[in-house]
């Protein structure tokens, strides 16, 4: 019995190469620190299949690029950065059929000591994780995606949920007041590389999330649903910023205490918390709770 068989994927690399890049302007000091995973397929799969590695590039090799890119070209931002990763490994190794790198920064910020900025300090301010990623085929285009992960927004009011469908296994109760926490997945697409400011689209982004979470800051804005809240970020994104969107909302549940038996009226004071913690690297790795896409199409 013969079986025909197609290798229809075969590539390695390397991950979690983490590293600080410390840039200077004068007594000023700049940080980066970041996470890197750099991952190539060759042109023949021969390693795979018969053992023979000639045209394989160890990965130390590639953890070793990476850094050596880092110290040439600096990361004036974590897009750039992986672009340089991915133009470098497309024009340096012939034997390169594609290559995908995958950059997360780690949220530090500079003190500030009674409103003054601080030289060369700085704290880590776990406010949401930016992440890229950068991907080419040889002789295609380069695509660019971006995004934020792990925001934890919460309101405490202007949230509810009612109207559901129920039946005999419905036990939920419907609630016009509640507490709203999500644990934010953010990603988007660039498309083909352009020369953008992916630094200031970025804070743009980040923006318009907290903005349409939380609705105006002297009285908020109502949510019907966690999917609802989802819609209007992500039309808020799609109104300012001409850039794909796809957003994922982890659920944090706040459940209000019954201290009835205690004696007590408890109108949201004391509530327990149920997280439900599905982040990951890269999307689609893992189940998702309220997920959702919103594409823009060009009007003709």
């Amino acid at each position: 019995l013969k079986v025909d068989l197609e290798v229809l994927n075969c590539e390695y690399g390397k991950n979690t190469i983490k590293f600080l890049r410390l840039h200077k302007e004068g007594k000023k000091q700049f940080v980066k620190e970041v996470e890197v995973c750099a991952h190539l397929r060759l042109t023949s799969p021969q390693e795979y299949l018969e053992g023979n590695n000639s045209l394989v590039i160890p990965t130390d090799t590639i953890k070793n690029i990476v850094l050596v890119l880092a110290k040439k070209n600096g990361i004036s931002s974590l897009e750039q950065f992986a672009i340089d990763i991915c133009n470098h490994f497309m024009t340096t190794f012939c034997q390169v059929a594609y290559v995908k790198a995958y950059v997360q920064e780690v949220p530090w910020q500079r003190l500030h000591e009674d409103g003054v900025p601080h030289i060369h300090s700085f704290i880590c301010v776990p406010d949401g994780t930016r992440f890229c990623e950068a991907e080419q085929c040889r002789n295609g285009p380069l695509i660019v995606f971006a995004g934020i992960k792990d925001l934890k927004l919460m309101k405490t009011t202007q949230s509810g949920f009612e109207g559901f469908y129920k039946n005999e296994h419905t036990t939920l109760p419907e609630r016009h007041d509640r507490i709203l926490c999500g644990e934010f997945f953010c990603k988007w697409s660039y498309g083909e590389c352009k020369d953008f400011d992916f630094n200031c689209i970025w804070k743009k982004i980040r923006e318009c999330i907290l903005e349409a979470f939380a609705g105006p800051p002297d009285c908020g804005e109502y949510s019907p649903s966690y999917q609802k809240t989802v819609n209007c970020i992500q039309m808020l994104v799609l109104s300012r910023v001409p850039q794909v969107i796809e957003v994922v909302l982890n659920n944090t549940f706040y459940n209000v205490v019954d201290m009835k038996n205690l004696g007590l009226t408890n109108d949201k004071e004391v509530s327990k918390c149920f997280k439900y913690n599905l982040t990951a690297l890269f999307r689609n790795t893992q189940p998702q709770s309220i997920a959702a896409v919103l594409h823009k199409t060009e009007l003709k």
